[in-house]
């Protein structure tokens, strides 16, 4: 079976796994958790990391750390339910922006939604590994005091290079300052799902540069325990969502390969863009993307029956995302459309992107969907 992409171990994994176990450290709590967590803000550079057991539990603290109830929350509709169930949980009522043609929210159309709309929050998924035009959302979210938090669950590792003069990054005109998605809003979020470009079987990472936030966050995380009684005293709802010490262990073994997958993702598109004569997500200027998952548009096929045909042979593939403003679970909810979201579902596919593959397998991949 060519699985579409499964976990590729670095090797080093089972010796800091083993370590763990050996302190006989495997709750929430180890020196593994805070080398995951300092792994991450070396490669990124967030200034803070909170280390949780999914990246959707990292995106609900993100939202209760920074007040968001009972609002209107702006998110891309074309994207996994993983961005918008948050939403939900602080009984908010989201709203759903189209894509643009880098498949990522449309800036005009988020414009509308906030001009029309009392917004208080704006996520914004990076999707397939790749980068949103999040220089404008930036500006937009500033000008009208919106939070903006970055759903970089897909997007480990790809970063977008801001090249305007600007006092917060503190660049000149001639000058670029990369940014890795995640990093750029007031919060962001990473997935180590079994499915991702490094996984540690499950888990999520927070990240904010605001270190009460993420103070505030881990806090909430760990059931809320007033730090200062000996005793269990709690005085405000908390979580539990903390990562374990052995998943971190596997985190600290897989983020020493970083850069190889991602030079691996990003053969293997090349790959695919040599066999098939077809339509590939676009890349936006001035970013690098992971290519996490290679995704095609097809010109004159039906993805549905290409992905039987994948399946009959062993092959496994998925639709790109199914738009979340034709949910039943969301449906009368406000959406800003131009149709864009719902074409690239009817027409595209998802196809095999783990790193383990060969040129000739990828090919393999071609042959059948080009028969």
């Amino acid at each position: 079976m060519i699985f579409l992409s499964p976990p590729h171990m670095s090797g080093k994994e089972l010796e800091y796994v083993k370590e763990a176990f050996e302190s006989n450290y495997i709750a929430p709590v180890g020196k593994f958790i805070d080398k995951f967590e300092e792994s991450i803000k070396n490669y990124t550079g967030a200034k803070n990391t909170v280390a949780v057991c999914n990246a959707t539990s990292a995106l609900h603290l993100a939202l209760r750390v920074l007040g968001i109830r009972d609002s209107q929350v702006a998110v891309s509709t074309f994207t996994f339910i993983g961005s918008v169930n948050p939403i939900l949980y602080e009984r908010n009522e989201p709203i759903f922006i189209d894509v643009d043609e880098y498949w990522h929210m449309d800036v005009e159309l988020l414009e509308k939604a906030i001009k029309e709309n009392d917004i208080k929050a704006v996520i914004l998924p990076h999707i397939y590994g790749q980068v949103a035009n999040i220089e404008p959302i930036l500006k937009l979210c500033k000008e009208n005091n919106i939070y903006l938090i970055e759903d970089s669950a897909e997007s480990l590792g790809a970063y977008y290079k801001f090249q305007v003069p600007s006092s917060e990054f503190q660049v000149s005109s001639s000058d670029w300052k990369i940014k890795h998605s995640g990093t750029i809003g007031e919060f962001g979020v990473y997935s180590f799902n079994g499915n991702k470009l490094l996984t540690t079987s499950s888990g999520g990472v927070l990240v904010s540069n605001n270190e009460e936030w993420a103070k505030k966050a881990k806090f909430l995380s760990t059931q809320a325990k007033e730090p200062e009684f000996i005793e269990y005293v709690h005085k405000e709802v908390g979580f539990n969502y903390r990562m374990s010490n052995i998943l971190a262990a596997i985190g600290v073994g897989q983020m020493e390969v970083i850069e190889e997958r991602i030079s691996k993702k990003r053969e293997i598109f090349e790959w695919y863009k040599e066999f098939l004569d077809e339509e590939f997500m676009p890349e936006l200027k001035n970013t690098r993307g992971t290519r996490w998952l290679t995704t095609v548009v097809f010109k004159n096929k039906n993805p549905f029956e290409v992905m039987k045909k994948l399946q009959e042979n062993q092959i496994e593939s998925r639709p790109l995302w199914n738009p979340m403003h034709l949910q039943p679970l969301f449906k009368g909810s406000k959406a800003y459309l131009n149709g864009r979201s719902e074409e690239l579902f009817k027409k595209g596919l998802c196809l095999p992107s783990g790193t383990t593959l060969t040129k000739e397998q990828v090919k393999e991949v071609c042959e059948v969907v080009n028969s």
